[in-house]
């Protein structure tokens, strides 16, 4: 299959990193979209200039996808400025016809970022048309709509998981990747006090108490036409 992550900013993967990783591991194919450059991440910079910002979180974010083999394509919208656009919708729906995406990850529709929950509708309705042919895009449609499972969100937004998935025995290799984010290191550690791998662990562990193994990462399938599946599609 082909696994595609679909966020709002480079490091919002953390809550399907580990997923991703199992998927590799039975051989599907990894693919990271982000839809905004990840420019105002920087509360340690906060004068930085969007064109350094933007190329430094783009960097971050390629060495990730690299290092597990997958492949990263970044869409480039100011963020925390995204907006749903026609523009934006037929190039999100490019890049998911690009991906021959079978299974998607994206936000929960509820969150503290409206980035992140713009995001979400975004994928909703682009999933939607990947297959279709009436929005022409360089790539073809899909043969089938993807299926879409929503990340965990940052706090108690009403989320309540019904799928997890063990990701006990690549946890390490996970918190090793997420370092790759360097500058959201930083800037997590002045924002909470605390690092992104050290972070993730915390819901992981919490995740993976409640379904009876050391480390997990719980999701809930989109409720939308065709992204629901009657078959397996998680490790």
């Amino acid at each position: 299959m082909n696994v595609v992550s679909i966020m709002a900013h480079q490091d919002d993967e953390m809550g399907c990193l580990g997923t991703m990783l199992r998927c590799r591991d039975r051989g599907d194919r990894l693919f990271f979209v982000t839809v905004t450059d990840g420019s105002k991440g920087f509360v340690q910079s906060p004068d930085i200039s969007r064109d350094e910002a933007a190329a430094i979180r783009h960097e971050e974010m390629t060495r990730l996808a690299e290092r597990v083999g997958g492949e990263y394509i970044n869409l480039r919208e100011a963020d925390e400025f995204l907006y749903d656009t026609p523009e934006v919708r037929l190039r999100l729906i490019e890049a998911i016809r690009r991906a021959a995406a079978d299974l998607i990850f994206t936000h929960f529709r509820r969150d503290y970022n409206l980035d992140h929950t713009t995001a979400a509708s975004l994928v909703r309705h682009c999933a939607m048309h990947a297959p279709l042919p009436v929005l022409p895009t360089d790539s073809p449609p899909l043969a089938a709509h993807p299926a879409v499972f929503c990340i965990e969100p940052h706090g108690p937004m009403g989320f309540e998981p019904t799928h997890y998935v063990d990701i006990s025995a690549v946890e390490a290799e996970k918190a090793d990747l997420l370092a790759c984010h360097g500058s959201q290191e930083e800037a997590m550690k002045r924002a909470l006090g605390v690092g992104l791998g050290r972070y993730a662990q915390t819901t992981s562990r919490f995740r993976g108490g409640l379904s009876g193994c050391q480390h997990a990462e719980a999701f809930v399938p989109m409720q939308a036409r065709g992204a629901v599946k009657p078959f397996r599609v998680l490790p």
